[in-house]
């Protein structure tokens, strides 16, 4: 275990330290995302958010592919530190609620979006590094046990356990499947939400540790490799383009695409068409990204902040000091959570 998580080697990286100590605790994986490049390994503003465009990609939802892609899955209108489990990494929003991936305790909490308050803790896989909502249900990736566990969004309660590749690192959901990144086997794996079935494992690059949805296609940050990996929702790859080192995080804004940069300390801000938009710094060892309608938010996992950069612009808004190890962050209509690593907390800004 290095200092990051391996799976996403800045933050992992990072996460080394703390994962060590998770890692003598049973945290065999995390301590891969903690590690180095692998082994080397969303509150909005006064600016509306983007209009959305008619239905694409994904047709069979009931659900804007857009809104999916962006994460909004509420109407927008709905620093504070909550505590979680051990090692809190990944967090995601359900529309009312907050769920931390705690990383070191093999459970997922839940957590009131309004006050903080903890609504249940529930048992995952182990070591879970990442999570995502589906419109009905959470997801949870368990880097350790090379499975990912359904859990019924109200309730928590356990809705099946499925295998994917090696050491899952990152989840996305298309409106209608599931897709794993395999940070250890170099490739993602794409479930039916609904059944948990396999539909289909594809290539990616090396190390995959990001993977987001554009309402259309399947963005994958490869960490290893130092590029994304776009492929259709059949798994067709539409182009490979490179970006900075030991690229973690990923979201996307209505419009293009962001990648946090672990080990050059920036985001690089893409088109849809790969086309590189800028480069903009963002702290130290940039891990998670996320979106807030009008701006990203990007956690400095070696910094202790976040920091926040216009999306039309890239321009720097500010930089706040949240916990220690900053892995990854949520947006849920009115705040950003972030996600503190090496301790047992969130934090709401």
């Amino acid at each position: 275990m290095k200092k990051q998580i391996r799976a996403i080697p800045g933050v992992l990286q990072a996460v080394k330290s703390a994962a060590a100590a998770i890692l003598f605790s049973g945290l065999l994986a995390t301590s891969f995302y903690l590690a180095s490049p692998h082994e080397q390994s969303e509150a909005q503003t006064a600016e509306s958010a983007p209009a959305s465009r008619p239905p694409i990609g994904v047709t069979t939802s009931t659900q804007n592919p857009l809104q999916i892609a962006i994460l909004h899955w509420y109407d927008a209108n709905l620093t504070t530190q909550f505590t979680a489990g051990t090692a809190p990494y990944a967090v995601a929003f359900d529309g009312s609620s907050i769920w931390v991936a705690n990383n070191g305790s093999k459970n997922v909490t839940k957590l009131r979006a309004s006050d903080g308050a903890v609504l249940g803790t529930f048992a995952v896989g182990t070591n879970p590094i990442a999570v995502a909502f589906d419109g009905a249900n959470i997801w949870v990736a368990n880097i350790n046990s090379n499975n990912v566990t359904k859990l019924k969004g109200s309730t928590g309660a356990p809705l099946g356990t499925f295998a994917v590749g090696t050491q899952p690192a990152a989840l996305a959901f298309d409106g209608t499947n599931i897709w794993v990144a395999n940070d250890g086997s170099a490739n993602v794996t794409k479930l039916q939400a609904s059944t948990g079935a396999t539909l289909g494992t594809f290539a990616a690059g090396t190390f995959p540790a990001g993977i987001v949805f554009d309402g259309t296609n399947i963005w994958v940050a490869n960490n290893g490799s130092n590029n994304l990996t776009k492929m259709s929702t059949s798994g067709t790859v539409l182009g490979t383009f490179a970006v900075g080192t030991n690229p973690t995080g990923i979201a996307f804004d209505g419009t293009n695409i962001w990648v946090g940069n672990f080990g050059s300390n920036n985001v690089t801000k893409l088109s849809l068409s790969g086309t590189v938009l800028g480069t903009f710094p963002a702290g130290n060892g940039p891990n998670g990204v996320a979106y807030d309608g009008a701006n990203i938010w990007v956690t400095d996992f070696n910094g202790g902040t976040v920091t926040k950069l216009k999306a039309s612009t890239g321009a720097l808004l500010g930089t706040f000091t949240v916990g220690r190890e900053p892995a990854n962050a949520a947006f849920d209509g009115a705040s950003i959570w972030v996600t503190n690593f090496a301790g047992t907390t969130v934090s709401k800004l």
